[in-house]
């Protein structure tokens, strides 16, 4: 045995212990009654802590140098080359943050997704704050440990988006504001033109459910290894390249949270069931980012779910499934209605023009927590008011506005800027995809998404963690991270809607 396939041996212990995780935290936002949550907590703290002890062992950093002068020779892009490089950055990084830590943070997010639910249920934030001031507390400690040059923030960020900083997100996002800002007030002039009130007629569960795994399937989504389940915050997650979950929820008064829901989390399962064979038990068997992985999660669920195209093939089917709410409606009308643009409270139901501004809210209002320059007392005001002055809107109470989102429960701080950073990526892989298919367009009225997928599977999916970010977006698209695609695609689309 080479040291190389001794060091993929080693880290395809970490791999498991990761996944074993994994499993135990999917199981608890689906299936694990409220009881089991304090014993959960601690089985999730031993497994990261174990998971983190394995990594940072002085074998892994011994087989590493020895992998290193393997190595020398093969190509900068080889499977091989790549997992030293990944493996490197995550052992140095590992190896500053303390084992205890780590367990300390699984045990107090796992407990805090609890207190979150209840509190959420109860509109109740003033039970949250305790959870979250101990999150926050464990996530500044992390922050110290991993290092920074510029912002405390910087170094949460880079969990997620490995490589980008929060000066590159304020300039990144302050281009974007200066464009959706006179989109959106020139929308708002006109809202009365599109009515959603198809939409909001009583659509009942199971059928929507069936509908819904479908779509999936139609798309790519491979049932033999993946399932849908149901969540209180749709998510996705992967134990293994073969074994994929999604999850959804279900409104039967608003026929597009469920639906939307899964076309936006088959997107994330397309990606991890897409990463080669080849990477799988090792640290590149992932997404490059969470900025990558969201921009295939919203190229699925709006440059191809909210298309004319795709209902051109999907509603005559929607229609078999509810034919007394659909019958006489037409596909015009249709594309109109999921596409109405409407100032909203809830982050995940908005629509493509505003999403961004909810995003935006929420990077400031993380970075204010996370560098104490916003007193955690005060955080229900500061959202109600950034609501008010980014999308025009008040939350009636907690549950619609600050207790909404899970991310902050799991420590997930650094995280929800890569919404929108997948928001910009999605159309400029999508422009590439349409100039390199020509009859891309027919295909997707025609319920043919098999060409676009190999597309992104060969130019992003099976490629992993091999790449950073900035790097898999140069390959794919030939050209860095832009805003200008993005808001060039939200203005001739929504000026079309709201002539």
């Amino acid at each position: 045995m080479t040291k190389l396939e001794h060091l993929k041996e080693r880290l395809a212990v970490v791999s498991d212990l990761n996944g074993a995780a994994s499993l135990l935290g999917w199981d608890q936002q689906t299936y694990m009654p409220p009881g089991g949550a304090a014993a959960r907590a601690e089985q999730l703290a031993t497994l990261g802590r174990l998971a983190h002890e394995a990594l940072i062992s002085d074998e892994i950093g011994e087989l590493l140098e020895a992998a290193s002068a393997e190595s020398t020779g093969s190509s900068s892009d080889s499977d091989q080359s790549c997992l030293v490089r990944v493996v490197r950055r995550d052992y140095e990084k590992a190896r500053k943050v303390p084992a205890a830590l780590v367990a300390e943070i699984a045990r107090a997010t796992s407990l805090g997704m609890e207190v979150w639910v209840q509190a959420r249920k109860d509109s109740n934030f003033v039970a949250f704050q305790p959870a979250l001031r101990r999150i926050l507390d464990l996530q500044r400690d992390l922050a110290h440990c991993l290092g920074f040059e510029e912002s405390l923030y910087d170094a949460l960020l880079d969990q997620y988006e490995s490589g980008m900083k929060k000066s590159e997100l304020v300039r990144i996002f302050s281009e974007l504001k200066v464009g959706l800002v006179p989109l959106v007030q020139s929308i708002s002039e006109r809202l009365d033109r599109v009515d959603d009130g198809v939409l909001r007629k009583v659509y009942p569960e199971a059928a929507q459910w069936e509908f819904s795994l479908e779509a999936a399937r139609r798309l790519g989504y491979d049932f033999q290894r993946g399932r849908q389940d149901k969540s209180v915050h749709p998510f996705t997650t992967s134990f293994s390249v073969n074994d994929v979950r999604i999850t959804t929820r279900v409104d039967e008064q608003f026929l597009p949270t469920a639906l939307f829901g899964t076309l936006h989390e088959c997107g994330h399962a397309l990606y991890e069931q897409g990463v080669s064979q080849n990477l799988e038990r090792s640290p590149l068997a992932s997404g490059a980012s969470l900025g990558v992985h969201e921009s295939q999660s919203r190229l699925w669920e709006n440059l191809v779910g909210r298309s004319r195209g795709f209902w051109k093939f999907f509603l005559p089917r929607l229609k078999q499934a509810f034919p007394q709410n659909l019958q006489d409606v037409s596909l015009e009308s249709f594309y109109r209605s999921i596409n109405r643009v409407e100032p909203s409270l809830i982050r995940v139901e908005a629509d493509e023009v505003t999403y961004n501004l909810h995003i935006l809210l929420r990077f400031e209002l993380e970075s204010e927590l996370i560098e104490s320059r916003l007193a955690l007392a005060d955080l229900p005001e500061a959202w109600n008011s950034g609501m008010k002055a980014l999308v025009g809107v008040v939350p009636h109470n907690d549950a619609e506005g600050v207790l909404q989102d899970v991310h902050w429960s799991n420590g997930l701080i650094g995280y929800f800027p890569t919404y929108s950073l997948g928001n910009l990526l999605s159309v400029q892989l999508f422009e590439k995809a349409q100039a390199a298919i020509p009859a891309l367009t027919a295909q997707i009225e025609n319920g043919d998404f098999a060409s676009l997928l190999d597309w992104l599977r060969t130019n992003v999916h099976q490629h992993g963690r091999k790449f950073l970010p900035s790097q898999l977006i140069q390959l794919a698209t030939g050209e860095s991270l832009q805003a200008a695609p993005y808001l060039r695609y939200l203005t001739n689309k929504y000026s079309e809607i709201y002539v």
